[in-house]
Formats: structure tokens, C-alpha cells, sequence
């Protein structure tokens, strides 16, 4: 029986980093976040595309319904700038709607900037893929992600991601492990499976 692994779509939405005019760094970030928050084996699709809303739509689509992706990880996009239309896409592609993870991500970013109000990121299941927008910047990106924690390491504020893990499981993707020290997944003590090695 072969291990299962989880299929991750990163996706950096920048119209001067897609052009060339400075180096992309929301792919790098999330990726080097996830290689360490993830036991599970992990196989990326990366894609750095402009801030055209039909370009993201088309990419989410793809990334979903032919490329199979259980979870697709967005940055860049989603301000208020006349160019950001991140959030637009992804809702313009969704099944359903994932308020939570928006408003938790402002709830973190708060604790750093009185701007995070300004930020408009949106979550959606579109068929068995969640898709999660995130800050554009890769200090922020892994603040949402793993949440606030005091000087000793103790958890202060969720991260989103703690939630990821459950989330799939009730969508019908794989089951994904944790590294606790990073992120503790969470689920209800009837959701959890024991550890494969």
C-alpha cells in the first residue's frame, strides 16, 4: 500500500514579480512553511501569475479540476488597491464560502499592524480543495499560518492552519500529520488516526 500524499497549489499573484521586474518571494516562503509544518508527504504545483482576475480564475480551476490539488495556498492580491483582485476570484470559483480563516487571519495581523482591516483574503472549498488566500508578505504568511505564541512557546493565538487538517478530512482529501512543534492540527479525538511510520 502506498503512502498517501497531499497535492498543495502555491500561488503567487504579483504583476511585477510575474514580470520579471523583482524576484517572487510568496512561493519560496510558503513553500520552506509547509516543508516544515508537514509530516505528510507533499507533491507542489507552483504557478507565479499577474493580478488578472480571469488569469487567477483560470489557474484555480486548473489547479483543482485537472490537476487534482486537496489545498491551494494563495498570496498577493488582497488589499484594496484597484489591481487587487484576488479575493474576487477565488469567491468568483468557490462552492462554498470559508469565513473563519479571513477573519482569524485579520484577528493575527491585527496584533502587528492597525492596516491588517485593509486586508480582504477570503477561503473557499471549490469541489475537495480548500483555497485560502494569504497576506503577500512572507513574514506574515507564516504568522497566519502558525499563529502567535508567547516567549516560553506557548500558543497565544491560533494559527489557520491548525485547522487545515480537519478541514480536508471533511471534504474527502487525504489525512494529513503535523509537525506539532510548528502547528498542532486539530480535530475532534474521534477524527484522528494512528501515526503510519
Amino acid at each position: 500500500m502506498t503512502k498517501e500524499f497531499i497535492k498543495i497549489g502555491l500561488v503567487s499573484i504579483s504583476d511585477r514579480a510575474s514580470s520579471g521586474v523583482y524576484e517572487d518571494q510568496g512561493i519560496p516562503a510558503l513553500k520552506n512553511w509547509l516543508d516544515n509544518a508537514i509530516l505528510t508527504p507533499v507533491q507542489f504545483i507552483a504557478r507565479l501569475i499577474a493580478d488578472e482576475q480571469t488569469e487567477i480564475e483560470s489557474n484555480l480551476i486548473d489547479l483543482v479540476d485537472h490537476e487534482g490539488c486537496h489545498l491551494i495556498l494563495t498570496t498577493g492580491g488582497t488589499g484594496p488597491a484597484l489591481r487587487d483582485v484576488t479575493p474576487e476570484a477565488t469567491l468568483a470559483v468557490a462552492d462554498k464560502q470559508m469565513p473563519g480563516f479571513g477573519e482569524q487571519m485579520r484577528q493575527i495581523s491585527l496584533n502587528f499592524v492597525p492596516t491588517a482591516i485593509l486586508s480582504r483574503q477570503v477561503a473557499v472549498i471549490r469541489k475537495q480543495c480548500l483555497i485560502i488566500n494569504l497576506p503577500g508578505q512572507p513574514k506574515a504568511i507564516a504568522q497566519t499560518l502558525e499563529g502567535l505564541k508567547d516567549e516560553a512557546g506557548n500558543q497565544t493565538v491560533h494559527g489557520i492552519f491548525a485547522a487545515v487538517p480537519y478541514c480536508l478530512d471533511l471534504i474527502g482529501a487525504p489525512y494529513i500529520e503535523t509537525n506539532e512543534a510548528m502547528v498542532k492540527a486539530f480535530r475532534p479525538k474521534s477524527a484522528v488516526k494512528p501515526i503510519k511510520r
